[in-house]
């Protein structure tokens, strides 16, 4: 007869990991996270890449609605404070608020700084207010935006003839 006992301590001889096997995956879960980890994408780049993608979108959507529209709209780009407003103006010269809600959004993210505007007319502008104007053939002179967050650089550039707009990573010197 096979008494219980001998059973029971049996089994639990058999239960669990061992300290090898423990060490074994937890080296090899430290190995993948060590791979891994370093190309994730940092979330300021990320911001920074994401404001850059709306910039353009932004200036390309406006470009094409002064042409659809026949209106002229002004990009209010503020320099310190890092923000883009869109105003759309009235044929007594008001500026008024766009009934677009696309037109309303924020195009750059917390964080995220204009470095630069460089328009052919003013130049470099590094402070203040910077206002790009689109007409009735879109954006007159083309402007090029110097985005920056961190030590990574963007730089979204609308060009006049066409209204091509293009996202360019790093600090990207224009050529007048």
């Amino acid at each position: 007869m096979v008494s219980m006992n001998n059973t029971k301590n049996h089994g639990r001889g058999q239960a669990g990991f061992t300290l090898l096997e423990l060490m074994v995956v937890i080296f090899i879960i430290a190995l993948a996270a060590a791979i891994v980890l370093p190309r994730l994408p940092e979330p300021e780049s990320t911001r920074l890449k994401s404001s850059a993608r709306n910039l353009a979108s932004g200036l390309r959507f406006l470009n094409d609605q002064a042409i659809i529209t026949k209106k002229v709209y002004r990009l209010h780009l503020h320099l310190g404070e890092n923000t883009t407003r869109i105003t759309e103006l009235s044929p007594s010269g008001e500026e008024l608020q766009p009934g677009d809600q696309f037109m309303g959004r924020r195009l750059i993210e917390e964080g995220i700084d204009i470095e630069d505007v460089n328009l052919p007319t003013l130049g470099v502008v590094t402070e203040g207010e910077v206002i790009v104007p689109f007409g009735p053939g879109g954006v007159a002179d083309g402007v090029t935006i110097h985005l920056k967050g961190g030590e990574k650089h963007y730089t979204v550039t609308a060009n006049p003839s066409g209204g091509k707009v293009t996202v360019q990573d790093g600090y990207q010197e224009v050529s007048s």
